[in-house]
């Protein structure tokens, strides 16, 4: 189920996707060390709720086994109260875990995992005491709420978190923090939003808040931002990933089949077929069986290993890189 129709933002995501699904169909194919053991079925949601529920409905009316998709966490939500009620497990693509539940699993990145991830690092560099930047919308709201639990479980302080409605508000935001900064009391800066990320760094420098003495920590969300690595102040600052491999060895297959440039989540719908695939879990009896899908030891997916929780949500092995001169480097290797 994927949003090909009715929101301009939206079909290009969807359409890489349809395409690495597609590409995983080819490689079932021509494995011949892999049983084909699918019939995959692409169904457009287009951008609302409703319709993402009335695919849904269509899919199971037509006998499916399983359900992969939708992609925004309302669409998930919907499609998931259908599946839940056939008795389906559902495989979506949402990164907000507020969207999981027992039987509507999320095959991204959550926050949850990515800002543990983060601290975690942090944390074995030697680094104690932290501040976050977030800004007040859902997004800035799940983060911030990560950014405490993680905190609280590794045994971390928090010395202060700032919130900012609009990048106009970022000038009285580091005037704020600034002080706190400029007197040692925080080695650790968490700063999530990757559309505002530079303009911060812009404004810490002018501040004169020394650059390299304070850890500056960003979100997966800023993977591949051209901006945030143009931005001086933000060399060396860090953040997690999943390992561009994945997307790299699918890259020159999907520009030779479709031409382009696939959206990075075209990894995640080539690992859902290949997962849906999967003889141990097609096969079984009954399929897709929740106990299977939440396996601790996890399945090896184009983004690295990864594994299901009972409650839906996901966790990934992620990579942390560093911000360097024309691009970002790996530091660290994967790790749940």
């Amino acid at each position: 189920l994927l949003p090909l129709s009715g929101d301009a933002s939206l079909v290009p995501v969807a359409a890489s996707m349809r395409n690495g699904a597609a590409l995983a169909m080819d490689f079932i194919a021509t494995n011949g060390a892999m049983q084909d053991n699918i019939t995959l079925t692409i169904k457009d949601t287009g951008p609302s709720a409703q319709g993402a529920a009335a695919a849904a409905s269509q899919a199971v009316s037509e006998g499916a086994a399983l359900i992969l998709g939708p992609l925004k966490a309302e669409q998930v939500t919907a499609a998931g109260s259908v599946t839940r009620s056939a008795g389906l497990n559902l495989i979506g693509f949402s990164n907000n875990s507020g969207a999981a539940q027992p039987g509507v699993f999320l095959l991204n990145v959550l926050p949850e995992t990515e800002v543990r991830r983060s601290m975690g690092y942090v944390k074995s560099q030697g680094r104690r005491a932290l501040a976050g930047i977030f800004p007040n919308n859902s997004y800035g709201q799940i983060q911030q709420s990560a950014f405490q639990q993680a905190a609280a479980d590794l045994g971390l302080r928090i010395v202060g978190m700032y919130n900012f409605g609009s990048e106009a508000e970022a000038p009285d935001v580091v005037s704020r923090i600034t002080p706190t900064l400029l007197a040692g009391q925080v080695d650790t800066l968490f700063l999530p939003d990757r559309a505002t990320a530079p303009s911060f760094g812009a404004l810490l420098g002018e501040a004169k808040v020394p650059p390299g003495g304070i850890q500056i920590v960003g979100s997966a969300d800023w993977n591949g931002d051209p901006t945030i690595v143009a931005t001086p102040y933000l060399q060396g600052a860090i953040y997690p990933s999943v390992d561009d491999a994945g997307y790299r060895a699918i890259l020159p297959l999907y520009q030779q089949k479709f031409g382009g440039t696939p959206h990075p989540l075209v990894t995640i719908a080539y690992t859902a077929v290949i997962l849906a695939n999967a003889s141990a879990l097609s096969l079984a009896t009954p399929k897709y069986d929740r106990a299977l899908l939440t396996a601790p030891g996890g399945f090896n997916g184009r983004d690295g290993v990864f594994r299901f929780l009972p409650d839906g949500r996901s966790q990934y092995a992620l990579i942390m890189k560093q911000i360097a001169v024309g691009g970002a480097i790996k530091v660290d290797g994967p790790k749940l």
